[in-house]
């Protein structure tokens, strides 16, 4: 399995990063992305740095929407820069969130155009964040984009999953997907087709039932693969290998 979306720079994971990676790869996850937002700009290497360090990891940068207050030329000029290191995958997370509003609206779009500029000068797919921007991150995307990309965490409905889809996007689909109530979420998952279909944990965040309330790590999307599996009629082990093909493919460039 590949962990398409994870945030292990974190300093949940400060006392005990090394066992929690051990862990996933004995869960038989293969592969995990560290997403290099971080504590926003200046650092955009938070991903590169887990990356440089451990053969499992790919790794992302962009400036997530709550840090666009922060961004500067400078700061694009690095994120062009850091595109072209050969463990970078893509450009994120990025995009809207509205629910905090901690960067301004206006600053948020204006940050989010810029960097879907900047990767597709480098030939590279975006992983968006959205939240409660649904309308205005589609709108920009259907403006300013033309290549593929991740919706990270999706959390709509088959309605937004036809319109992303219709866009060019995977969905990627993490501990959400298990919970009893997210029942549209559910009817999305069923109904993506199998090539656009990834896993992610967004740990520390998020945990799958049964480990819902708790950290959650890598090792865990083997309960969102699950859930998967049992939704779309499918076995676990089809799951795992339809969405680590999707990911290189649509990511490392080739298929196996």
């Amino acid at each position: 399995m590949i962990d398409s979306h994870c945030h292990l720079d974190s300093k949940d994971f400060d006392a005990d990063r090394d066992e929690v990676i051990a862990r996933a790869l004995a869960a038989g996850v293969e592969t995990m992305v560290a997403i290099g937002t971080g504590d926003g700009p200046p650092d955009l290497e938070a991903g590169i740095r887990l990356a440089d360090k451990h053969d499992a990891f790919y790794a992302t940068v962009g400036v997530h929407p709550h840090d666009a207050s922060k961004a500067t030329p400078e700061t694009f000029k690095r994120l062009a820069e850091l595109l072209k290191h050969p463990k970078v995958v893509a450009a994120g997370e990025i995009g809207l969130d509205y629910h905090y509003d901690f960067s301004p609206r206006d600053t948020q779009r204006a940050v989010f155009i810029e960097q879907m500029r900047i990767a597709a000068d480098a030939g590279k797919p975006i992983v968006i964040h959205t939240r409660e921007a649904w309308e205005d991150t589609v709108a920009l995307i259907s403006e300013h984009w033309r290549g593929g990309g991740i919706m990270h965490c999706f959390s709509g409905g088959a309605g937004e999953a036809r319109q992303a889809l219709a866009l060019g996007f995977h969905l990627s689909f993490g501990g959400i997907v298990t919970f009893p109530k997210a029942l549209n979420i559910q009817d999305a998952a069923k109904s993506t087709p199998a090539d656009r279909l990834l896993i992610e944990t967004d740990a520390p965040y998020l945990a799958p039932v049964p480990k819902r309330g708790k950290r959650n790590e890598p090792a865990y999307i083997v309960e969102t693969a699950r859930k998967l599996a049992d939704l779309r009629g499918e076995s676990l082990e089809a799951v795992a290998q339809t969405t680590a093909s999707n990911f290189r493919k649509l990511c490392l460039g080739y298929t196996q």
